[in-house]
């Protein structure tokens, strides 16, 4: 019986230091559970048997979990849970296409300070610079960067 709790203790906390390098990357409970599972099991290998018994228990820990880890991070088995994808495009790309200051339209959702306004065919994002909009109002772009289109009431 003292054999299944020190190898329990000890393989669980290897299992949880796996999971932490592989799921759940940086210092977080598990790998520190972890840690303090193979001491515990290491501890009470001492306990239970003689000296020599627990610093075989010692090395032989020490060596799988070398042998784990080299093998973890030769053969990446992560790799079937990773993203292989990833997103080219940008926000608002070739959305503000045709648009030039001064063009007008009439805004969908009531602007505080951030709503919707069709200008033209579109239906944009747009902003105030603070004020308040109520929905169905005439609107102005009068400034247009990168990511926003800033757009003022028009009568």
């Amino acid at each position: 019986m003292e054999w299944f709790i020190v190898l329990s203790l000890i393989g669980l906390g290897i299992l949880l230091i796996v999971i932490e390098v592989i799921f759940i990357p940086g210092t977080t409970v598990a790998g520190f559970v972890g840690c303090a599972l193979i001491v515990g099991g290491v501890v009470l290998t001492f306990s239970y048997f003689d000296k020599q018994t627990g610093w075989i228990v010692i090395a032989s820990t020490a060596a799988l979990s070398a042998i784990l880890f080299f093998w973890i991070f030769h053969t990446k088995p992560w790799k079937q849970f990773a993203l292989k994808s990833s997103i080219k495009s940008k926000v608002n790309e070739g959305a503000f296409e045709g648009l030039k200051i001064g063009d007008e339209g009439i805004t969908i959702s009531t602007l505080r300070p951030t709503g919707k306004a069709e200008i033209g065919e579109k239906t944009l994002e747009v902003a105030t610079l603070g004020n308040y909009i109520e929905s169905n109002t005439r609107i102005r772009i009068i400034k247009i960067s990168s990511n926003q289109i800033l757009v003022e009431p028009y009568n």
